[in-house]
């Protein structure tokens, strides 16, 4: 198994070095964003809105990590809090952590996606809280809820500008556990062409990867895992992966 290991290791390290791969990713990034091609997928029976690559990474960092929280900002239909629910179903399952939850908050939760939300054989193990993230009220809430859990991992994938994604990891990093993640979706914005998002508040110079960026810059105890990117190649988070360290 070790043999593996390291071969793997070689290989992401021989993508990191390959500019012909990295620009065959990034041509596939850039053609497949306007034709909603991560809205095609669902987990478990409800649309997820991610790549695959990126879901694949979640389950790695989930299995190898074994939060009993998960947090994440922002809903929409709901896949990606299932899927965060059944990975930490099967944590459960083996015996590795007990009473694991998936805490989602979104400003918006519409009322069709909380049925169906609330009616899936997983959603014992969901908590959602309704209200903008980086609100006081709910920020307290989501501290008051995470107390009783020993190892944390967040996901932030709700509003994309600046302002709001460095509010949600001054709000949420510092719940993060040493050694775990938070996962900053949506850092690709920078990469892209910046009149790709003309109806919304976000794009280039002012995206999650910016805020990544202004975080850091304070923040030692978080690093990017470039690891997790250089392996998927096709992810909707460059920069994005953040593991504490400290």
């Amino acid at each position: 198994m070790k043999n593996f290991e390291n071969e793997v290791k070689g290989r992401i390290m021989g993508n990191s070095i390959n500019e012909k791969l990295k620009n065959a990713a990034q041509q596939f990034m850039l053609e497949s964003t306007q034709p909603k091609y991560s809205y095609n997928f669902s987990w478990l029976g409800r649309p997820i809105i991610q790549y695959p690559q990126d879901i694949v990474a979640m389950q790695e960092i989930i299995w190898n990590i074994k939060p009993d929280l998960i947090i994440e900002t922002g809903i929409a239909h709901g896949g990606s809090l299932v899927f965060s629910a059944s990975m930490l179903a099967l944590l459960e399952i083996s015996g590795l952590i007990s009473n694991g939850k998936a805490l989602g908050i979104d400003n918006d939760i519409r009322e069709h996606n909380r049925v169906e939300i609330e009616k899936h054989p997983l959603a014992k193990k969901i908590k959602m809280i309704q209200g903008s993230s980086i609100d006081k009220d709910v920020i307290n809430r989501v501290y008051d809820f995470a107390k009783d859990y020993k190892n944390i991992l967040v996901v932030l994938d709700s509003n994309h500008t600046h302002e709001h994604v460095l509010a949600e990891l001054d709000a949420y990093a510092p719940l993060v556990s040493k050694g775990s993640y938070c996962v900053v979706l949506d850092t690709i914005i920078e990469d892209l062409p910046g009149d790709m998002f003309p109806d919304r508040p976000w794009g280039k110079g002012n995206n999650p990867k910016t805020a990544v960026w202004e975080y850091l810059k304070s923040h030692a105890e978080f690093e990017i895992d470039k690891s997790i990117e250089n392996k998927l190649l096709i992810t909707v988070a460059p920069d994005g992966y953040l593991k504490r360290v400290l």
